[in-house]
Formats: structure tokens, sequence, C-alpha cells
């Protein structure tokens, strides 16, 4: 098994779990913002934590949706334009427009770092959680999305085939 397999294999499972988090963040969405509507309008008594678990799990929901949708080509994209240009320059365009990727993702991924650290001691008004765990999902969601740029740009630079894949899944099912 070579670096790429195993970075593929790392992947899928990453992924596998962090698509579990989107549908444990996304249940309990479903269940808070209704519960909230309820208690604030019927019951007259709204709870204070209902919005800070919604905006927390939206967050979570969003970074680790943003990595679970990469591989499979959910992200904006500039098809059209790789698609007019011939195999070869196409192939390259699409490898740099990864990098790119790549250095923006690693970025916010660095910044997340230093804003996750630089919350930790602060806490959030009515869960009285340290603000560190919203924070983390920027860097970890960042830094998934990165391993997922990676094995493309190794897919698409050792790939024998001259043309790049550009919407299909970069990890394989079995």
């Amino acid at each position: 098994m070579n670096f790429i397999q195993y970075l593929a294999k790392l992947n899928k499972i990453l992924l596998r779990v962090a698509g579990w988090g989107v549908i444990v963040g996304m249940l309990l969405i479903s269940i808070v913002v209704p519960y909230g509507v309820i208690g604030r309008y019927i019951l007259n008594d709204a709870p204070i934590w209902a919005s800070e678990v919604t905006i927390f799990s939206l967050v979570w929901v969003t970074m680790l949706g943003a990595a679970v949708g990469l591989p499979k080509g959910y992200q904006i994209g500039m098809t059209a334009v790789l698609e007019k240009l011939p195999p070869k320059v196409s192939r390259w365009v699409a490898i740099f427009g990864s990098f790119l990727s790549l250095a923006i993702l690693a970025i916010v991924a660095v910044m997340g770092v230093k804003q996750t650290l630089y919350n930790v001691v602060q806490t959030s008004p009515a869960l009285e959680i340290s603000m560190a765990i919203p924070y983390l999902a920027i860097p970890l969601g960042t830094f998934l999305m990165c391993l997922v740029t990676v094995e493309r740009i190794l897919k698409d630079i050792f790939n024998p085939k001259e043309e790049v894949i550009i919407d299909a899944p970069v990890t394989e099912t079995t």
C-alpha cells in the first residue's frame, strides 16, 4: 500500500466520522429549534441556552459538512473553464487550483487554531462552556479539507491519464 492509498483510507474514516457529526448536529438543531420556539411562543418561557446550542451546532455542521462534501464535488468549481482547455492544460490548471485551495485552507486552519486557543478561557453566556469548543470547528473542518485536497493533488499528479477527474469523488468506496 502506498502513501496515497493510506491517505485515502484515513480520509475515508475521518470523513465518515465527520458525516456522523453532521448528522448528530442536524438532529440537535432540528430538536432544539422547535423546542425553543414552543418555549418562547406557547409556554412563554424561552430556554436561554437554545440559541447558543443552535448556533454552535450550526458552526460544527457547516465546517464538517464542507469537509464531507469536498470529495463529492459539492464545492464551487470552474469546471466550464477546465472543460474548454486542452486536456494537458486542464490537468495542470486544476492541480494549480487545488494547490491554491490548499494554501487558503491551511491559512484558515492556522488562524482557526490561533482563535481557538485565544478563546479557551472565554465562556459562553448561557451554556457556560469554553468558547474554544465552537471555535474548534474551524481548524478541524479546514484540516479535514486540507487532507482531502492533498489526496486530490497527489491523485491528480500521479494519475497516468492526461485528464484530471474534476467532479468525481476522491475517496473510493469498496
